[in-house]
């Protein structure tokens, strides 16, 4: 078991990974099961496929405990993420009889815990939540931090809340049954974090990246505490992202966000996969500034190809050019003013935020990779 402290002031949590955490589930998470000892349900948040595949185990075992369950179940994929469902969920939080002092648990990916941890920043002006994350994206990201959102027509997390869960429960047996797409979806934020601070990891994923992706148990672990480890520290020096610190956490996401808005946030393109696409987009962009080789771009470029991700723009099929990708950039909630920050590269393993990149060799570059 390995247990990882997010060191935030008066607002401490743990992330614990071993595995078959979730069939003890209710020894786990002991402490925030409490509240509801005297009969009341315990709200569970799942999507369609979470709850089938470990609803009855969940129920089951925090029924041998003295504990029953109540589920909120969604639909898959971004779609959940929007205004009606956030207003369903909210008013079914106020009448299972959620307090300021009860936990709700988000089992499920990305979507399930930004849902969650939005609907339980504003429930009551702030409920707790525990995270249990079922895919690598959502173990080896989204699920430590406190970013929580929904999506609307103007993109994607642009309404949202920073709202940090009281804890972080890691299963990594939960991803056998995640189909390999997801999970080299997720696999992108791994290799994000050995590109963005730390060389040392990023060679050892190139030589051991397989292995992850085979889901070895000791390789997978590694993985998971790494990536978890960086961002615990990330996210304690720069919580809100005042700074430029937890900003590097978005390498390849301003580029990835413009690829999903043009496809639709779709199947089409997952978010890991446009991640991905959009490291190769910020590696190559750097090369071109002239601040890296091109054979580390090249470099960075095999290590997400060899992970069976997108690392070509041109082979996405896109019919846009590169002015409407960076239309789309233009709404990136990261956008300040008139300007709008780059994360690219000094190094492999050294990231930084550049605030004097100019949106028209943007464009100009993203012609390129398309047609190239």
């Amino acid at each position: 078991m390995a247990v990882i402290p997010v060191a935030l002031a008066g607002r401490e949590y743990d992330v614990v990974i071993e595995e078959g955490l979730l069939g003890r589930l209710a020894e786990a998470a002991a402490p925030f099961l409490k509240a509801y000892a005297g009969g009341r349900r315990v709200p569970f948040v799942a999507d369609t496929n979470t709850q089938r595949l470990y609803g009855e185990s969940v129920t089951a075992n925090l029924a041998a405990h003295g504990l029953e369950v109540e589920w909120f179940v969604v639909e898959p994929g971004e779609d959940a993420k929007t205004w009606g469902v956030l207003e369903k969920l909210c008013d079914w939080l106020l009448a299972m009889g959620v307090t300021r002092k009860d936990h709700v648990f988000a089992l499920g990916g990305g979507v399930v815990g930004d849902l969650v941890g939005f609907a339980c920043a504003i429930t009551k002006r702030g409920c707790g939540f525990v995270q249990l994350p079922t895919t690598l994206l959502a173990q080896v990201d989204s699920s430590v931090g406190g970013k929580t959102a929904i999506n609307t027509a103007a993109g994607k997390n642009l309404i949202g809340a920073f709202h940090q869960p009281s804890l972080v429960l890691i299963d990594p047996l939960v991803l056998a049954t995640l189909p390999d797409r997801e999970m080299r979806a997720g696999y992108a934020e791994v290799l994000k974090y050995g590109l963005l601070g730390d060389a040392a990891f990023f060679a050892w994923l190139e030589a051991n990246g397989t292995k992850v992706l085979a889901r070895e148990p000791a390789a997978l672990e590694h993985a998971i505490a790494t990536s978890i480890a960086m961002k615990a520290r990330i996210v304690a020096e720069d919580e809100r992202e005042t700074e430029d610190r937890r900003a590097l956490l978005n390498l390849g996401h301003t580029f990835g966000h413009a690829l999903e808005a043009e496809t639709g946030f779709s199947q089409r393109l997952l978010h890991g996969e446009a991640v991905a696409l959009g490291m190769v987009l910020a590696a190559r962009y750097s090369a071109r500034r002239g601040e890296i080789p091109a054979d580390d771009a090249e470099r960075a470029t095999r290590a997400i190809a060899a992970s069976g991700l997108p690392a070509s723009l041109s082979a996405l099929g896109l019919t846009c050019d590169g002015a409407a990708l960076v239309d789309h950039m233009r709404h990136d909630k990261k956008a300040e003013a008139a300007t709008l920050p780059f994360l690219l590269l000094r190094a492999l393993g050294e990231a930084y935020v550049a605030r004097d990149v100019d949106l028209a060799d943007i464009a100009a570059f993203l012609d390129d990779e398309l047609a190239a």
